[in-house]
């Protein structure tokens, strides 16, 4: 793997070191990482023209989410919905109120970006086995450290 030296101008290593910090990991993972947010985002960009019924939306940590045209349905939703609780797509297309063509672009894309979207499916379960274990301890008032998740 090759190696890459960054110099960066000292108001932004200052910001850097700050970010780092309130993650508890080191800077140059912090950059790391914002480096492959960054990727994924510019990877994203454009709708793949072979699935017309996918495209984006920014979700809420500000990265793009696939979802189905024209909905705010997420493509992870549709993965799920099949996956994990055994629903065809005519099931998916009557319980959403979509099409089957819609549905089948989902699951479509969903293969071809399985990696990522299992990525975020887990990344969602483990925040909110986090927030539920915090909620049953009766500590989430409290200030807590959330786990950074990419």
């Amino acid at each position: 793997m090759t190696s890459y030296s960054v110099n960066l101008p000292l108001q932004l290593q200052e910001e850097v070191e700050k970010c780092a910090l309130v993650q508890g990991i080191p800077p140059d993972q912090f950059i790391l990482w914002a480096v492959a947010e960054k990727v994924a985002v510019l990877q994203h960009q454009f709708p793949d023209r072979s699935l017309p019924h996918i495209t984006y939306r920014t979700g809420a940590s500000g990265s793009p989410v696939a979802v189905i045209r024209g909905t705010r349905i997420r493509v992870q939703t549709i993965a799920i919905a099949t996956h994990q609780w055994g629903m065809s797509p005519q099931q998916l297309a009557e319980e959403y109120g979509l099409t089957e063509t819609q549905i089948n672009d989902a699951l479509l894309f969903y293969t071809a970006h399985q990696t990522e979207i299992d990525r975020a499916i887990a990344a969602e379960q483990e925040m909110e086995t986090f927030v539920m274990s915090r909620i049953n301890k009766g500590n989430y008032e409290k200030e807590t450290k959330m786990p950074y998740i990419l």
